[in-house]
């Protein structure tokens, strides 16, 4: 790394390490105290992406909550790039690794993990450090760089898409688990929760020359929904997304939100987002549309928001 960038990013990442707690409580204004109720969403900070995603379990009701025993799980995270961990184009390799631990210990009798990559699948698994981490847990990964893998479904809610073809792994599982890197991206402005399902379909070409916002939102629409959003923010990419450029790009923020709503998870992640990188709620275009589509709630006053500082 040339020193210039290292000076850069050192100064973004304390900036958001100073800001980042205070200013998402602000952003997820909610009455938290008068119950103490399972929450909608969770926010956790300042930990390793093992214990927070720990803190976040805990506070929802245990993974038991989302996975049963003999269940066939898969967990998609964003493995779209042939990045290194550092320059977060891809989900943290310890959050999947933990995520798998996690579900194969609720009694899942098989735990897999794949994406529709960008780049060369084999290098984008191995770079990112998922493919390593999945083994190591326990689980398997697939790849989804081939049409056979994956069969036509409907989209029935959706306005401007009305089938896509999804990958396989999906179609036979229990329930699967979403599990995004929170980034800029250039096309969608943010990428996250809604945007990561793009990497279960096979053609994506029709998402941008028709409506990515909208697109986007209408793919949330089908009706295998993910049992649980995990988002992954231990790092961030503020800018040159979706892939990055070099780690001046990236502020390390440790921090990870969890919640069942995709819409709300989304709004959330844009405001920790906003910490580093301000950005328009409007400009990201599918949060709203997927808010019209009754899939979720931007209005994160109505939530129970519990936030868990380490």
């Amino acid at each position: 790394m040339k020193r210039r960038d290292f000076l850069k990013t050192s100064v973004v990442a304390g900036a958001a390490l100073s800001l980042n707690f205070d200013g998402l409580q602000a952003a997820l204004t909610s009455d938290t105290t008068a119950v103490e109720a399972v929450p909608d969403l969770v926010a956790v900070m300042g930990g390793e992406p093992e214990a927070m995603l720990d803190k976040a379990l805990e506070a929802l009701g245990g993974i038991e909550k989302y996975i049963k025993k003999g269940q066939k799980v898969v967990i998609k995270p964003n493995i779209g790039w042939d990045r290194t961990p550092e320059l977060a184009g891809n989900t943290n390799p310890l959050l999947v690794k933990a995520l798998v631990k996690r579900c194969l210990s609720a009694g899942a009798s098989k735990v897999t993990v794949f994406d529709h990559t960008c780049d060369d699948w084999q290098k984008c698994y191995k770079s990112s450090g998922i493919e390593a981490a999945v083994k190591e847990a326990g689980g398997i990964v697939l790849p989804g760089n081939d049409e056979k893998y994956y069969k036509t479904i409907t989209v029935p809610g959706g306005l401007k898409i009305k089938e896509a073809r999804i990958h396989e792994a999906l179609l036979d599982a229990d329930a699967w688990i979403n599990v995004p890197i929170l980034k800029n991206h250039g096309g969608a402005k943010l990428s996250c929760a809604m945007k990561n399902l793009m990497g279960i379909v096979w053609d994506r070409r029709v998402f941008h020359s028709n409506d990515l916002q909208q697109c986007i939102a209408d793919l949330c629409t089908w009706q295998k929904k993910p049992v649980l959003n995990i988002v992954d923010a231990y790092r961030m990419m503020h800018q040159n997304g979706p892939q990055g450029r070099s780690a001046a790009d990236v502020a390390t923020i440790k921090s990870l939100l969890a919640s069942s709503d995709i819409v709300a998870i989304d709004t959330a992640a844009l405001g920790l987002f906003n910490q580093v990188k301000k950005l328009d709620m409007a400009a990201v275009g599918h949060i709203g549309k997927g808010e019209s589509l009754k899939i979720g709630s931007t209005d994160l006053s109505k939530l129970n928001i519990k936030r868990i500082k380490i």
